[in-house]
């Protein structure tokens, strides 16, 4: 008989998978060492994951993952053209990869932006609202918000204040509520559940079918340690009512603890079986609409 560490460890990779990670971060290998070394400066966190994309993809792999989603963020304007169209690149290459596009508020011409990402094969978008210095409906994006409508694309957004942007203006859950209010049809995603507003952004999902929360850093073994959040402030009562509107991400590679901590608080919780199939895969595949995409096979 395997030791018990190992069957431990066996019985969470049977629990974990298959499993769908809606937030990671591709970036071509210099930028992505400049985020790190930022974050590195700004929250004292320390890294040892890799940056290129298909060492990232190893570890996703290995770890269980089917599929993942990449988000990218354009930190100024002009970048945004370039940064899709290499991220949307590597799902040549990648055969897990999901590409989301980004935009910049202050981009020239944002709707031919979207549009030509959206056609070329990004799955979504992806906007930083502290990072970018926009409102989650800022009417700069009027043409991205559009364009995600016409299309069916989910937009994933920064809007929360962790982990460090509560004092900033752009964040916050009166802001998101305005994106929900104005874009009703808009399937839309707060990464980090939300935090450090969670109980509002739970609310906010409640009230909202289109709105989708994800678990990134917040729902983590390490988020005390790193973000100053208690996962076990939220209920595994919690969990099971809204598993439909709760994903799994992880911020990977840009995490300072191994990739296994993502996962491991929540798959220690007593969750039915249906709640952790939704976190871990259903709920991402609807918020991508992966259904009728060839998207692995649930079991």
């Amino acid at each position: 008989m395997p030791p018990i560490g190992q069957q431990m460890a066996s019985k969470e990779q049977s629990a974990f998978r298959p499993a769908i990670d809606v937030h990671t971060h591709l970036f071509p290998e210099r930028l992505a060492a400049a985020i790190q070394r930022s974050l590195s400066n700004e929250a004292g966190w320390d890294f040892s994951t890799p940056t290129t994309p298909s060492e990232i993809e190893d570890v996703l792999r290995a770890a269980g993952i089917t599929t993942y989603v990449a988000l990218p963020y354009a930190h100024k304007p002009g970048v945004a053209i370039e940064m899709n169209e290499w991220l949307i690149n590597q799902a040549d290459s990648l055969d897990r990869l999901i590409p989301f596009a980004t935009v910049h508020p202050d981009d020239e011409d944002v709707a031919a932006i979207v549009r030509e990402s959206f056609e070329r094969g990004a799955r979504g978008l992806k906007i930083h609202c502290p990072v970018q210095k926009c409102r989650p409906a800022d009417s700069r994006l009027k043409p991205a918000l559009e364009l995600a409508a016409e299309y069916d694309r989910p937009i994933t957004y920064h809007g929360g204040t962790a982990p460090m942007f509560e004092d900033s203006p752009y964040v916050g859950v009166d802001p998101f509520t305005d994106l929900v209010d104005s874009y009703p049809e808009l399937r839309v995603c707060c990464a980090h559940m939300g935090a450090y507003e969670v109980e509002a952004f739970l609310d906010l999902a409640r009230d909202n079918g289109n709105v989708y929360l994800d678990t990134t850093m917040t729902m983590s073994a390490s988020a005390e340690e790193t973000m100053g959040f208690d996962p076990g402030t939220v209920a595994d009562e919690t969990l099971v009512e809204l598993s439909e509107s709760i994903m799994y991400g992880t911020d990977f590679p840009n995490i300072p603890y191994p990739y296994r901590n993502e996962r491991v608080e929540l798959l220690a919780r007593d969750l039915p079986r249906a709640a952790v199939r939704d976190i871990f895969y259903r709920t991402a595949a609807a918020y991508l609409d992966l259904d009728e995409q060839g998207a692995p096979e649930d079991r």
